[in-house]
């Protein structure tokens, strides 16, 4: 039993690490714009499915493939912004953003059925269904390979974030949208730019989930409840919350399918949220400190 409690720690931390990376963009996002991108999720699953194109149809290696799915998902993100993000003003911004963004969602999830039908597909590659032997321990390749994917990801984010001239803007505009006008940041660019940014590394999250799920259109509807519950866990527009939160909701379902049983793991992912709301209502990293438009 100890062992499989470490195993599923191990798993829940490496899972994590993606969920993180797809939870930061949402949360980006929000901080910035005040947006809540319901659409997040089916943009993960178009990741997927563009992954899933480059690997069948030209061969090309799912990570390789980075290098055309991510720029794809930025523009993708700034074209969204610019024909409906953009229009949405008032006190009742973030409540139409909602509204908005499912109209995206479901949008892109037609397109993707047209195109691919309802069939469950995954990415495959030698690393997809490979392990290697750590302490004991059976590690899939590919868990381990996201992981440091993602690690390295948030990183840079974090780089862009804090050591870049665009990155001080990004944060100025989360800070006070208002004093950031009034220092000379273009908020509106920064808005799309960073729309385009938190939609980008979606890609990343998106190969990985494929290569470790099997998905269809549909698939987005689950996972965008996922990331709801960890960017709201780990307190809306905190980056370093997503990442917490992502990892403990993952690693709490997953010893709770060891110790307990698969059919409550995913009850307990969602009861944890409404626990810690109940303690502290901001979040595990959140600030009740609105910010001003």
């Amino acid at each position: 039993m100890a062992s499989s409690i470490l195993k599923a720690v191990i798993d829940g931390v490496l899972t994590g690490g993606v969920y993180a990376l797809m939870a930061a963009g949402l949360t980006l996002i929000f901080g910035v714009m005040d947006i809540i991108n319901i659409a997040q999720g089916v943009l993960v699953v178009l990741a997927a499915y563009l992954s899933y194109v480059l690997s069948t149809q030209l061969g090309i290696d799912l990570f390789v493939g980075l290098l055309i799915t991510v720029p794809t998902l930025f523009v993708v993100g700034v074209v969204v912004e610019w024909a409906f993000i953009r229009r949405l003003a008032g006190r009742e911004r973030t409540a139409m953003s909602i509204l908005v963004t499912y109209a995206v969602a479901i949008i892109i999830e037609g397109l993707l059925i047209r195109q691919f039908s309802t069939d469950y597909v995954q990415l495959n590659a030698w690393y997809v269904d490979r392990s290697f032997r750590l302490l004991g321990l059976y590690l899939p390749y590919i868990y381990v390979f996201g992981f440091a994917l993602a690690a390295a990801l948030l990183a840079a984010l974090y780089m862009v974030l804090y050591r870049t001239r665009f990155g001080r803007s990004v944060r100025a505009a989360m800070q006070d949208r208002s004093a950031a006008r009034l220092v000379g940041v273009n908020v509106e660019r920064v808005a799309t730019l960073t729309f385009g940014l938190g939609v980008a590394v979606t890609a990343a999250g998106g190969m990985v989930f494929g290569a470790t799920n099997a998905f269809n259109p549909n698939s987005g509807y689950d996972l965008i409840s996922r990331l709801l519950t960890i960017v709201i866990l780990g307190g809306m527009g905190s980056i370093g919350g997503a990442l917490g939160a992502a990892v403990f909701m993952l690693t709490l379902e997953d010893v709770v399918s060891v110790v307990w049983s698969p059919t409550w793991s995913t009850l307990v992912f969602f009861a944890a949220l409404v626990i810690v709301l109940s303690v502290k209502p901001t979040g595990l990293f959140g600030r009740a400190a609105a910010r001003a438009q």
